[in-house]
């Protein structure tokens, strides 16, 4: 039985052509907008380092996403630029010292910010008070392994005052590693790249044993290196009681940045930043409250939803929605603006072009109707009258079967009156052929 005024097989292909609409819009969404992974790798660095730290602190954010963030400890920041620029290493995030690299040596990547300084600790055991570095030369110096960021910075840095492979001997450890050598007196100075809570960091602190490097030339570091700041580590401020460290001591710094591949998910890169501003907005020995993270970076490009994110913060559906759930709202959000931005033309021109598809019915039987009269006035005999009465006959009965809507019918009861008006033509012509037959 029909629905409405509308045939099972209208109804059919209405259902039909819905459901590959969807379908199609379905496709469509789902590679504009995909899915975003619920694993991502991030490259941070050796056990008691800082990245690796701050990986552990990133792994629980994202855990309360239900996104599995995975950590990839490497040798850090050069293996992690490394594994970054190859597709095929698995990680899509990584943590980055400042001066390492930049966007010329290193391509296709975007920064997110960046998170904060990291000083360059140089501790050492020895009554001798160090401040300066040539005062390392013959000494066996712990400056990470080959490959790392860290032994990068700090081959550039003890360069300058005089210490290499020839004048000393570089140790290929790192972080917890080389604080256990320095403690035990298998090396005599470490040189560590790390935040103050870094583990590594802490227990040389607070070693009895150890010394800090105090850096009174840390401000020609920074005009030589230009991505070096000099910092001050306060006397007493790691601990009052113990009075950690006994004096203000000058310290050079670089900073860290989180590198991303530019086809990372745009819902992981909010989740990232949003992570990186809980975890690093904080005050800290160095940095004060909202310093950290910074939208920007010496050496990379930062991304365009990095710099919309530390401008306007999260969107409303980030603030208020779950993680997987944002993707299903942007995807009908961008439904609901295509069918309004196809259906207000669609509304507006579907009369018009249903009055034209109307109007056409009509114009061609009303070609019909005038070639037909125009046949009249040539008319040869009874036999082409007969024709032409049964031709106006046809177009008379298909007329009168169209079916037309209530607002057309004026125009369709014109087109009838004209037909009798043809109709009426017929009636010189049909007595004039039955005098000559009478003759």
């Amino acid at each position: 039985m029909p629905i409405l005024g509308l045939s099972r097989r209208t109804l059919l292909v209405g259902l039909v052509a819905s459901l590959c609409a969807v379908g199609i819009v379905s496709l469509v969404l789902s590679y504009l907008i995909p899915t975003p992974p619920s694993k991502v790798t991030i490259g941070t660095a050796f056990k008691g380092a800082s990245f690796d730290y701050f990986g552990q602190r990133y792994r629980e954010h994202f855990a309360n996403a239900n996104v599995t963030l995975e950590l990839r400890a490497t040798e850090g920041a050069l293996e992690n630029l490394i594994l970054l620029q190859n597709h095929d290493s698995g990680v899509q995030v990584g943590f980055v010292t400042g001066g390492v690299s930049n966007a010329t040596l290193s391509p296709g990547l975007l920064s997110l910010g960046t998170i904060d300084y990291l000083p360059i600790w140089i501790f050492y055991s020895s009554n001798e008070v160090i401040e300066r570095l040539t005062q390392l030369r013959g000494k066996r110096i712990a400056i990470g392994p080959v490959g790392s960021g860290t032994r990068h910075t700090a081959e550039g840095i003890l360069a300058k005052g005089g210490v290499s492979s020839e004048t000393a001997t570089l140790v290929p450890l790192a972080g917890t590693n080389a604080a256990r050598a320095l403690v035990d007196g298998k090396v005599d100075a470490v040189l560590i790249l790390g935040a103050p809570d870094a583990s590594a960091v802490q227990s040389l602190l607070r070693a009895p044993k150890v010394r800090l490097m105090n850096f009174p030339t840390a401000e020609a570091f920074t005009r030589i290196f230009p991505n070096l700041v000099r910092l001050v580590l306060p006397q007493g401020v790691v601990d009052v009681e113990a009075n950690i460290p006994p004096n203000d001591v000058s310290l050079i710094a670089t900073t860290t940045s989180v590198l991303v591949r530019s086809d990372l998910h745009p819902t992981i890169v909010s989740l990232l930043l949003q992570t990186m501003l809980e975890v690093h907005k904080k005050p800290g020995i160095f940095q004060r409250a909202g310093e950290f993270p910074q939208p920007t970076d010496p050496d990379y490009p930062v991304a365009a939803s990095a710099v919309d994110f530390y401008k306007n913060g999260p969107s409303y559906l980030q603030k208020y929605l779950p993680l997987w759930m944002t993707v299903h709202a942007q995807r009908a959000i961008a439904v609901l603006v295509t069918a309004v931005a196809i259906g207000l033309p669609v509304f507006h021109y579907l009369p018009l072009l249903y009055q034209w598809i109307i109007r056409r019915r009509l114009l061609y039987w009303y070609s019909e109707l005038k070639a037909l009269e125009t046949s009249i006035d040539s008319t040869n005999g009874a036999s082409d009258l007969d024709q032409q009465q049964a031709e106006l006959e046809r177009i008379d009965k298909a007329v009168s079967h169209i079916r037309f809507p209530l607002a057309f019918a004026d125009q369709l009861y014109d087109l009838r009156g004209h037909i009798h008006i043809v109709r009426r033509r017929f009636a010189p012509q049909t007595n004039a052929s039955e005098r000559a037959m009478a003759e």
